[in-house]
């Protein structure tokens, strides 16, 4: 870990102590890159999920992780026949360091171009003490599209764990057949996330109500996510490797994990509202 990245770890924790104990030992352990279907590739961490979107124009980055992993991202993708010079556009699930704080040097090293939803631009660009403090060269919208040598990928408006938190959709096509795929922000409600009397986040109840609205009507085949424990890379991979294709086709996995999450939220919104002020710890 180079001494930039053990200072930016100490100023967010901090900043956040319960940023750290959220950590898993995953976060940063090499993980095999592999071709997830059409041109979607994987090439993250055993955890911190990243994405390529290949074309033959340029590469769309999802999640740059920490500056500590960047050696992983170029590793995992030369391993892939991918070039990392060669990344046009990076995106992002959601402004927190764990998928966010290398972007800026991922930006100098390659020259891509950083688009960002639009209530997370301003955490992107800030200066503060583990935040990218890149310049974000496309604000983007619910429903934007990212268009490049033919991929379109469309951003969903999934707030609440951030107020910009993207859901991303993407269709590839594998064995002749289209394939409906969703990245997931992320629908986690923290700990130490205040649902009720946020006075810095007024309406994040209603945002969380909504991203689970949305998650449910997306179509989906293939279920991923900004971490791996969402949709099981480990066991999925597992499965891959001994030869199923489709080990990643999950829409009924997908339908009950956004069961499942929008379950949790409600048992602690619920929770918080007989009792202000004590957010889950």
């Amino acid at each position: 870990m180079t001494r930039r990245s053990l200072l930016s770890l100490s100023l967010v924790a901090a900043l956040c102590p319960l940023f750290l104990n959220a950590q898993s030992p995953d976060w940063h352990k090499p993980f095999p890159a592999f071709r997830i279907a059409g041109n979607l590739y994987y090439v993250g961490t055993a955890d911190l999920a990243a994405y390529i979107l290949h074309t033959q124009q340029g590469d769309i980055l999802i999640n740059g992780n920490f500056p500590e992993d960047i050696p992983l991202l170029k590793k995992s993708m030369a391993q892939v026949g991918l070039k990392y010079n060669e990344i046009t556009y990076i995106l992002e699930s959601h402004a927190h360091a764990d998928h966010d704080a290398a972007i800026g040097t991922i930006k100098r090293e390659t020259g891509a171009s950083v688009w960002v939803m639009q209530e997370d631009a301003s955490e992107v660009e800030s200066l503060a003490p583990g935040r990218p403090g890149v310049h974000v060269d496309r604000v983007l919208r619910d429903g934007y599209s990212v268009e490049l040598g033919g991929a379109r990928l469309i951003a969903k408006h999934t707030p609440g764990h951030t107020k910009g938190c993207t859901t991303w959709t993407v269709r590839v096509m594998e064995n002749n057949k289209v394939l409906n795929v969703v990245i997931v922000g992320s629908p986690n409600v923290n700990p130490g996330t205040f649902l009720v009397n946020n006075k810095t986040y007024p309406q994040i109840a209603a945002d969380y109500l909504r991203t689970f609205s949305v998650l449910k009507s997306l179509p989906c085949d293939i279920f991923l996510g900004a971490h791996g424990a969402y949709f099981g890379l480990k066991e999925k991979y597992a499965k891959f490797k001994a030869g199923n294709g489709n080990a990643f086709v999950d829409p009924d996995g997908y339908k009950a994990w956004v069961t499942s999450k929008e379950q949790e939220f409600t048992t602690e919104w619920e929770r918080q509202k007989k009792n202000p002020g004590s957010p889950k710890k």
